[in-house]
């Protein structure tokens, strides 16, 4: 089987790393290709896939979804070129990715990687969802959440979950430090609470000061403001900025507390990773995703949703009960294996076969 997965770049995100692990993944069988339009790049793929990286930019129309659109109208005017099966990452490339691919008559799935109550009235949005969804083969959402909706759209709606980066532990890790730990991009510092977060941070090392708090991520920007932010709390000894890191399975082993303060997700990916590596993981149950992960008070800790004061309450205890944290983390490892990228491939290539026949 032959197949793209287009996205628009693979620079540091969960949608860019699910897309490298997928490609990883689909190489070791089958005939893979990645096809980007931006420069950035973080996450490595196998030498078994085939990169095509469309960056040049072109003399009029430099705006991606016009260079997507012009690159594989002409890429795939080329019979030999055309793939199986295009899967299309990131919903807004849906729209280059899915007129070309009626164009060539090339199956197509396309993929949502967070809810659909997010930004859900923005222009582009409602031309892909109201007009272009319908001409999909497929589309992929992450939760049961988004079904009902998305099922108005297109007539095959399927719920895959994002696979896991990292390879489950055998062995909980019984001498973890006393650091919270958090990802995610500072720019997108709003989307992640981690503004909210930091007044979190004031209030539990008030209980507890002898942790420390760490937040993976770059970001000018969003690093900008959280650095202010962090002097004017008083709380810089308490809060290290990490920027990217490409050792956060370690960092996971190693920390006592893994915290998700967003206030909307899709299924975050990130968490599904903290599981994995059998730290002790607390979350805002926002409108979908963590609840999908953590089963409260077993694997983990669900607060309400941006409830600062009950965040604040039981991420304080957690941070007192060391038995409670290698609990919640020895119960998560056990639960994640349906996440694990031979789960999460299968179910992709099961879908991609159906569609092809």
């Amino acid at each position: 089987m032959k197949i793209d997965l287009i996205i628009g770049n693979l620079q540091s995100g969960g949608a860019e790393r699910v897309v490298s692990l997928l490609g990883n993944h689909f190489s070791e069988k089958h005939q893979t290709r990645i096809l980007t339009f931006e420069s950035k790049e973080k996450y490595k793929v196998s030498r078994k896939v085939e990169r095509l990286r469309f960056h040049k930019d072109l003399p009029v129309f430099n705006y991606t979804l016009i260079r997507a659109f012009l690159y594989l109208l002409k890429f795939y005017s080329k019979k030999e070129n055309r793939p199986d099966i295009i899967s299309s990452h990131i919903d807004r490339v849906g729209l280059a990715t899915i007129p070309i691919a009626r164009l060539y008559n090339i199956p197509i799935v396309v993929t949502e990687h967070i809810n659909h109550t997010t930004n859900k009235y923005n222009f582009e949005k409602k031309i892909l969802w109201n007009f272009l969804y319908k001409y999909a083969n497929a589309v992929t959402v992450l939760t049961k959440y988004d079904l009902p909706f998305f099922q108005k759209k297109n007539k095959k709606v399927v719920v895959i979950h994002n696979p896991s980066s990292f390879k489950a532990l055998e062995q909980q890790n019984n001498h973890r430090t006393n650091t919270v730990l958090a990802v995610g991009s500072l720019d997108r510092y709003h989307h992640k609470g981690f503004d909210n977060l930091l007044d979190i941070v004031k209030e539990a090392i008030a209980v507890q000061p002898n942790w420390k708090f760490k937040i993976v991520g770059e970001g000018p920007t969003g690093k900008e403001f959280l650095e202010k932010r962090i002097n004017d709390l008083n709380i810089s000894e308490h809060v290290e900025l990490l920027g990217f890191r490409s050792d956060i399975s370690t960092l996971l082993k190693e920390s006592g507390i893994y915290i998700l303060t967003s206030r909307f997700e899709g299924l975050p990916m990130v968490l599904i990773e903290a599981t994995s590596q059998g730290i002790a993981c607390i979350a805002y149950d926002c409108i979908s995703g963590p609840s999908d992960i953590i089963e409260d008070g077993k694997t983990g800790i669900l607060v309400k949703n941006q409830d600062k004061s009950e965040m604040i309450t039981k991420l304080t205890q957690l941070m007192q009960d060391k038995k409670l944290r290698l609990n919640l983390g020895t119960n998560a490892i056990k639960g994640c294996e349906k996440f694990s990228i031979h789960e999460i491939g299968k179910q992709w290539e099961n879908l991609f076969y159906e569609i092809i026949k």
